[in-house]
């Protein structure tokens, strides 16, 4: 098992580039299986999500070539070798769903996907998904295999275009029905869609592949039938997640770091909050440089929300920013129920936190009097000290590695899998920027391969 270890105490200070958007990048790879055209992806971050997903694609017929370090990913699916994914994916990560929809509209034939997966943050129910693409003409059952959960969707007639008016702006059941919406006859609607500036990449992609596609500003996405795909080249935008999370992380260690990449229309609300905690930054030609310029002033409220909202994934490194602001700050979380769980742990380092079941916030949310503790009101200022932590959830983790670079003593992370998904080496740019944190391997890791090597050499 690999872990990470950091002895805080340290300014972060210096220049770091932000990766291309893992939630952009994985899904522009499930929609060039819509056409046998090839495609050309720039800026693509060397995770483990983009690994899952490049795998998920080879399973159907994909020929795809990966320079991990250009960051260029080539796919061509010229054609569908397979339209079963195996149960081993199940689980995974959230995109074998997706590919349903990018598949019904290429094949009559039946599709196979193993259950949804990604980090246990919710129910993240595919209802949505499964609604919008059966208004389509999609038949989808969900049936028992191997003991484990499949869905079975098919179209032997062919999809159709129609209105789907989405009861909340999911941003997977968007994708879904867009997907499938660019093969379909005639034309789609898609109303209270998600907005999301990942979304809109897809989008750009898809026109560049042939889609006839264009958004209102009334959260209404229109598709008409496409029948003539081209080849394309895309870059992917930056992840703004990461590029907020390495901002907070330099404020909250009281540093200075530019992060070039960091896009200011994609990040407005969130640096809204910065503004009104007295935490610095300044937008660039090429990025956003964030500084700490004096004390944090808590006090502030945060409701999570769909973009042009606060991003839930900013959610759980703004906790830990605020654990180092003077005063009471409240964190309403309207988009995942069980996303505040992390907070034990920060608890246990030190933190000052309470959870709510009630809406602490300026409206009532989808979880109101479910008995949900989705509010939070956080106590500043609190040092934060070493712990072993075991990462539950890809943005918690981070939430951990902050809490780590805020503590003067050695902390332990392990369950590195999850930061691998969606931080592309993380413990590099973070080396960069004068942390002391290093991966390595445990006494127990080391002892397994000693053995195993031994076993080797006695065979031979």
């Amino acid at each position: 098992m690999e872990v990470l270890k950091i002895k805080g105490g340290i300014s972060l200070e210096g220049h770091v580039k932000a990766s291309g958007a893992k939630n952009a990048v994985t899904k522009i790879l499930v929609a060039s299986l819509i056409s046998d055209k090839r495609c050309t992806i720039y800026n693509v971050p060397n995770i483990n999500e983009v690994e899952i997903t490049v795998e998920l694609c080879k399973e159907i017929g994909s020929e795809v070539h990966w320079d991990r370090k250009e960051g260029v990913i080539e796919i061509v699916t010229k054609e569908l070798k397979s339209l079963y994914i195996p149960q081993r994916f199940s689980g995974s990560n959230r995109i074998p769903i997706l590919m349903i929809g990018a598949l019904l509209g290429r094949t009559d034939e039946d599709i196979i996907i193993p259950t949804a997966g990604g980090c246990k943050i919710g129910n993240r129910p595919v209802d949505f998904h499964i609604q919008a693409l059966e208004k389509l003409g999609a038949i989808i059952e969900y049936r028992v295999m191997k003991k484990e959960g499949a869905y079975f969707a098919r179209a032997h007639q062919g999809l159709k275009g129609t209105l789907i008016h989405l009861d909340y702006p999911s941003v997977g059941a968007t994708e879904n029905s867009i997907l499938a919406a660019v093969r379909a006859k005639g034309s789609t609607v898609i109303k209270n869609a998600a907005i999301e500036p990942e979304i809109l990449d897809l989008i750009l992609f898809l026109q560049k592949l042939g889609a006839h596609i264009y958004v209102d500003v009334d959260r209404t996405i229109r598709i008409s039938e496409t029948t003539q795909f081209y080849d394309v080249e895309h870059t992917v935008i930056t992840d703004r997640i990461e590029a907020a999370s390495l901002g907070m992380a330099a404020i909250s260690t009281k540093g200075r770091v530019f992060v070039e990449g960091a896009q200011h229309q994609h990040m407005i609300t969130f640096l809204n909050k910065l503004r009104e905690i007295n935490a610095g930054f300044q937008v660039k030609s090429t990025g956003i440089e964030f500084f700490y310029q004096g004390p944090l002033k808590g006090g502030v409220h945060i409701e999570t929300d769909v973009y042009p909202g606060f991003a839930t994934d900013w959610q759980q490194p703004f906790v830990v920013l605020l654990t180092q602001a003077h005063g009471f700050s409240v964190v309403h979380e309207t988009v995942y129920e069980n996303r505040f769980g992390y907070t034990e742990t920060l608890n246990q380092m030190g933190a000052d936190t309470a959870l709510f079941t009630h809406c602490l916030g300026g409206k009532t949310c989808r979880y109101a009097c479910q008995g949900y503790r989705h509010s939070l009101l956080v106590k500043g200022i609190t040092p934060l000290t070493a712990k072993e932590i075991v990462i539950p959830d890809l943005r918690a983790g981070f939430a951990y590695v902050m809490a780590g670079l805020l503590s003067q003593e050695e902390t332990t992370i392990s369950g590195l899998f999850y930061l691998d998904r969606g931080y592309e080496n993380l413990e590099g740019k973070l080396l960069a920027l004068g942390a002391q944190i290093k991966r390595e391997q445990t006494d127990e890791t080391i002892q397994k391969l000693h053995t195993l090597g031994s076993a080797k050499s006695q065979k031979l």
